[in-house]
């Protein structure tokens, strides 16, 4: 395996003190990553460097933007390659995780993947967002909602927004375009209950990433998400 002084020392830059079998969990994850993608769609990204600062770094930057200590469950929306639910798990042992996407083939490598990098707790589940946020076992049960899916803000705030627990939060992991969509999401998470609280934003690898951290004030309301499909194509 390459040399990966410089993940480990990007975990501690980020207050981690990382063990010997979490940075093994990590390069084996990039390994079935990597053998998996050759079948299936999972990463564009597939350099070792680029992999463990773009996907895993990027994952757990959320320490930067909340305190993980208050999460007991959260739910990944569009979790594709398992970011950043993988990664939070490997880092943060104790929280039960949920990762949801469409695809049923991608979640199929996920379950393997988890399996034999011996993660507990952790669950796929396969749907769109629009349609499992409507079940009562899903609804509003979850105290952090993160997404690093590729959608503009208001979508995806309707998309993650219904999972939250009133006072628990969604987090949004942006690129440096996030003011602007901050600004055109703004009523979108007003009538979906909830508030954006702060927006963190750092460089990785030459790249602005930003957090955009949003508090759950309210119930939201029954009619939201709209049928699949909708948020997508005629955002609040």
């Amino acid at each position: 395996m390459s040399d990966n002084s410089f993940f480990i020392q990007g975990l501690k830059e980020y207050g981690f003190d990382p063990t010997d079998d979490q940075i093994d969990k990590f390069n084996r994850y990039y390994e079935l990553l990597i053998e998996w993608n050759e079948k299936i769609n999972l990463t564009a990204i597939t350099e070792y460097k680029d992999v463990m600062i773009k996907h895993f770094l990027d994952s757990v930057s959320i320490i930067k933007a909340i305190d993980m200590s208050n999460v007991k469950n959260l739910i990944d929306v569009g979790t594709g390659g398992g970011f950043p639910g993988i990664p939070i798990k490997i880092m943060f042992p104790d929280i039960k995780i949920t990762l949801l996407d469409s695809l049923k083939k991608r979640l199929n490598v996920l379950d393997l993947i988890i399996d034999d990098i011996d993660l507990s707790d952790i669950y796929t589940i396969h749907g769109r967002a629009e349609d499992i946020a409507r079940l009562p076992q899903h609804r509003e049960k979850y105290d952090l909602c993160v997404s690093r899916a590729v959608a503009n803000l208001s979508t995806l705030s309707e998309l993650c927004i219904p999972f939250v627990k009133p006072e628990g939060k969604f987090v949004s992991y942006k690129s440096e375009k996030a003011d602007e969509e901050l600004e055109g999401a703004k009523n979108a998470i007003k009538l979906l209950g909830g508030k954006v609280s702060s927006s963190v934003s750092f460089e990785l690898e030459d790249n602005i990433r930003t957090l955009i951290v949003i508090d759950k004030e309210e119930s939201t309301n029954k009619k939201y998400p709209r049928k699949a499909g909708t948020p997508g194509k005629e955002p609040l």
